[in-house]
């Protein structure tokens, strides 16, 4: 059997119900936190510029752009293994596609969000998706044709064989590589919602009786085409066997995934040193990062103050209410920020290499008048090993949602997710309000 036939068969067979108890909560979870990310990003002005930029009138076009503007919160979730983050690129087609068809059965979406969200985080591991990324190929981008593929195939009730080929019809619209993008609103995302919409695409053109190469991925395609090498049986090992949503990280506040560790750990040792009183703060982590969480915050670079470690250090010791805001569209860095960030230094520690990728760990040094505290996190809070429950769930939307719309819009919002899986009226309403852009 092919790899895309082995893909297309869990797919189209795939029943998120036979999941154990545990992990159809989570998936619940990880569909109410997405919801929250994209409400969020629905009512700052990047994501309100995703949405009106240019012609909008083909759904998967919008489908993409919603995706994207719930992707550029960095408040979603990601898997760390294959450094991609699933749950946004997916949720939307879900939810957006039922609508349209009027196929609101909680049980038949919450399946076609599994899918989508299996074949990104296996197809980021078989590519060795931690590795890649510094390379300048985007994991997630990489893998977004083939989940919203998967996905919209799932919607659409699609046989195996039509499944692969819509399957194989993305797979041939993968792009990864992505160069270095500044300013905001960010090509980035424009980007990130082209793939997502090439993957609904490519599904509506099986409908309509196209095809594509079923045996596309057991030939050298990737390799000839990206030069990435893939590992198949990582992408079809056990497929089925389980799901993914035990090994998915939530983000507790609104940065890159990268400084996380580190922001816990500051904000471990700043509860023991007035903040007055620290001279110095070194930030260790793993060499494949370093770089990147280096950044410093640019005027005009909204997301560069989500990676810049710094910078979200800054914020834990003056202003920690602001790791919850995902707009950052301000003209202007507090002087005191830019000041207390310029203290901050990024070193590159092998002794923490041996924790990555599987987890994405830091160790922080603050120095105050001669003494020196240091604290170490690898297992990071939003972790697997200490995963965020509903009410850890329910107190960051709030944090992150009432400056935006208020907290009895934010109460309603996450009422109507959170049931969603399990009501039909309720997964009825969700579907329509992100047909309808929220």
């Amino acid at each position: 059997m092919s790899v895309i036939a082995e893909l297309a068969a869990f797919v189209a067979a795939a029943n998120a119900s036979g999941l154990p108890v545990a992990e159809q909560e989570r998936l619940r979870l990880h569909v109410a936190d997405t919801a929250v990310a994209a409400l969020a990003g629905a009512n700052i002005p990047e994501g309100k510029a995703l949405q009106s930029l240019g012609d909008d009138g083909a759904l998967a076009i919008r489908i993409g752009r919603q995706a994207a503007a719930t992707r550029l919160t960095e408040i979603d979730d990601i898997h760390l293994p294959s450094c991609t983050t699933p749950s946004a690129g997916v949720l939307p087609v879900a939810l957006a596609l039922a609508a349209r068809d009027e196929r609101c059965d909680p049980g038949e979406v919450a399946s076609a969000i599994w899918v989508g969200t299996e074949l990104m985080t296996r197809l980021g591991v078989a590519v060795r998706g931690p590795q890649i990324l510094y390379r300048g190929i985007w994991p997630t981008y990489l893998g977004a044709p083939v989940a919203a593929a998967a996905t919209a195939a799932r919607l659409f009730g699609l046989n195996e064989a039509r499944t692969g080929h819509a399957l194989s019809l993305a797979a041939m619209l993968m792009a990864g590589g992505v160069g270095r993008i500044h300013g905001a609103p960010s090509g980035r995302w424009f980007l990130y919602a082209s793939a997502v919409a090439a993957g609904v695409a490519a599904a509506e053109a099986v409908r309509a009786d196209y095809r594509g190469d079923p045996d596309i991925l057991d030939k050298t395609w990737l390799a000839d085409s990206h030069g990435i090498a893939f590992d198949r049986e990582r992408l079809t090992e056990n497929l089925g066997a389980s799901s993914v949503y035990g090994a998915l990280s939530m983000k507790p506040l609104c940065s890159a995934k990268q400084a996380i560790a580190a922001i816990e750990a500051f904000r471990t040792l700043s509860d023991r040193v007035p903040k007055e009183a620290i001279d110095k703060v070194r930030v260790r982590v793993p060499q494949a990062y370093a770089g990147m969480v280096s950044t410093r915050a640019e005027l005009g670079a909204r997301q560069s103050t989500m990676v810049s470690v710094a910078h979200q250090i800054a914020l834990a010791a003056l202003a920690p209410e602001r790791l919850f805001e995902v707009d950052r569209s301000a003209a202007t860095i507090d002087a005191a920020v830019a000041q207390f960030s310029a203290k901050v230094e990024v070193i590159a520690d092998k002794n923490l290499e041996a924790f990555y990728p599987r987890h994405w760990p830091a160790e922080v040094e603050v120095e105050a008048g001669g003494d020196v505290l240091r604290q170490r996190i690898v297992e990071a809070t939003g972790d697997p090993e200490h995963p965020l429950d509903r009410a850890g769930v329910v107190a960051k939307a709030h944090r992150v949602l009432d400056p935006l719309v208020g907290n009895a819009r934010a109460e309603e919002w996450l009422k109507l997710a959170g049931a969603a899986l399990d009501d039909r009226s309720a997964c009825r309403k969700l579907a329509a309000a992100f047909a309808a852009g929220l």
